[in-house]
């Protein structure tokens, strides 16, 4: 199994109301040198114009983004090709990341590689650290820019400084 950590940008708070506008993917591993990103055409005419700015694009932007389902495809090859096993989702905000992926997955292809699951890298830090009231972001060396793949590089980079100094076992 493959920890692949994610984060994603949208227009709006839920998927299929709003849109989710582009999402970045990075293998956790040593070099952090497999990664994704993908860019999506919005499937609802609704999109919040401030939730919107975070991603830095414009609506008109949006509109000439890809085929969610062929970047949803695409983004299933890469795990094929990319994880051993299955692949383990993990995010900084994994209750907003994960159900636009998961929706998108069972929305455009009909299944998540993902299964049925994931994980939260602020949760899993608290409990490496035995304190509540702990963050990791200051293990990120990677800016956090809103674009997705700095931002999941970043959480990668996070997550594998607890595997080194905390003897983290990630199933890699």
């Amino acid at each position: 199994m493959s920890y692949i950590m994610v984060d994603i940008e949208a227009d709006g708070p839920i998927p299929g109301d709003y849109s989710m506008i582009s999402f970045g993917a990075v293998v956790v591993n040593e070099t952090l040198d497999k990664s994704f990103y993908g860019k999506l055409k919005p499937i609802s005419e609704r999109y919040i114009p401030e939730a919107l700015a975070v991603s830095g694009f414009s609506r008109e932007d949006t509109i000439m983004f890809d085929d969610p389902a062929m970047v949803m495809q695409q983004f299933a090859d890469w795990l094929k090709e990319h994880s051993k096993g299955r692949p383990i989702f993990i995010s900084d905000n994994n209750g907003f990341d994960w159900m636009f992926i998961c929706w998108y997955f069972h929305h455009f292809t009909g299944s998540n590689p993902f299964g049925h699951s994931s994980q939260n890298l602020g949760s899993l830090y608290k409990g490496v650290v035995k304190d509540a009231s702990k963050n990791f972001k200051h293990l990120r060396k990677t800016k956090h820019t809103h674009h997705p793949v700095d931002d999941a590089r970043g959480n990668a980079e996070a997550l594998w400084e607890i595997k080194r100094t905390h003897g983290l076992k990630i199933g890699l």
